[in-house]
C-alpha cells in the first residue's frame, strides 16, 4: 500500500471543506487550499532562495522562497515545516515564526496551471547545509534579505509569483528585523 500525500481544502474564510490528492489538486481550476511559505535564515542573517526543478507542473526553473508545501490533513504546521524542509531541503529548522499569517494568493502559470492558496509565511533558522531533492529544487543560494527583495524588485519574472507578492507584505521586512535582533 502506497502513501498518497493530500492536501487540505478551505473555503473563503481557511476552514477545511475536504481533502484532494495532491497530485490532483494543481490544474487550470485548482480549488482553494492551505499551503505555507518558509524563509530560512542562516547564522550570517543571509536568507536561502532555491530553484524549482525543471520538473515543477507550475513555475519551473524560477528561483523562490526556500522551500513551500501542503500541511497534511490534521498536521500542525510546525510539523509541516520541519517534515517539508527535510524532505526538500535536507536541513533541520529551528525557531519557526509566523510573519504573514493571512497571506493569500491566485497565480497563472503559462502553461495555464493555477495556483490558489491560503499560505501563512514563516521565518525559522538553520545551520544545516542544503542537500536538495532534485525533483523539488536544484539549485540555492544564500543571500541577504534587502538583496533578494532588490532584484525581485529588477526582475520579478524570474521569481515564483507568490514570494514576489510576499516580498511586497509590510509586515515581512518588519519581522525580519525582529527576527534577526532576536537571535
Amino acid at each position: 500500500m502506497s502513501f498518497i500525500e493530500q492536501v487540505v481544502l478551505v473555503d473563503d474564510r481557511g476552514q477545511s471543506v475536504g481533502v484532494c490528492a495532491k497530485a490532483d489538486v494543481h490544474t487550470t481550476e485548482t480549488p482553494l487550499h492551505l499551503a505555507f511559505s518558509c524563509y530560512v535564515f542562516n547564522e550570517n542573517d543571509e536568507v536561502l532562495v532555491t530553484r524549482r526543478s525543471l520538473g515543477k507542473v507550475a513555475w519551473p526553473g524560477v528561483w523562490t522562497n526556500s522551500f513551500c508545501g501542503h500541511p497534511l490533513p490534521g498536521e500542525a504546521m510546525e510539523d509541516a515545516l520541519r517534515r517539508r524542509s527535510l524532505w526538500e531541503l535536507g536541513m533541520t529548522i529551528r525557531a519557526p515564526r509566523l510573519v504573514v499569517p493571512e497571506f493569500r494568493y491566485r497565480a497563472l502559470d503559462a502553461s495555464g496551471i493555477v495556483e490558489n492558496e491560503i499560505c501563512p509565511v514563516y521565518f525559522a533558522h538553520s545551520g544545516d547545509v542544503p542537500d536538495l531533492r532534485p525533483s523539488e529544487a536544484i539549485d540555492f543560494r544564500w543571500v541577504k534579505l534587502e538583496g533578494l527583495m532588490a532584484a525581485v524588485e529588477a526582475a520579478p519574472w524570474a521569481f515564483s509569483p507568490w514570494m514576489v507578492l510576499q516580498l511586497q507584505e509590510p509586515g515581512l521586512g518588519r519581522s525580519y528585523g525582529q527576527q534577526s535582533q532576536g537571535e
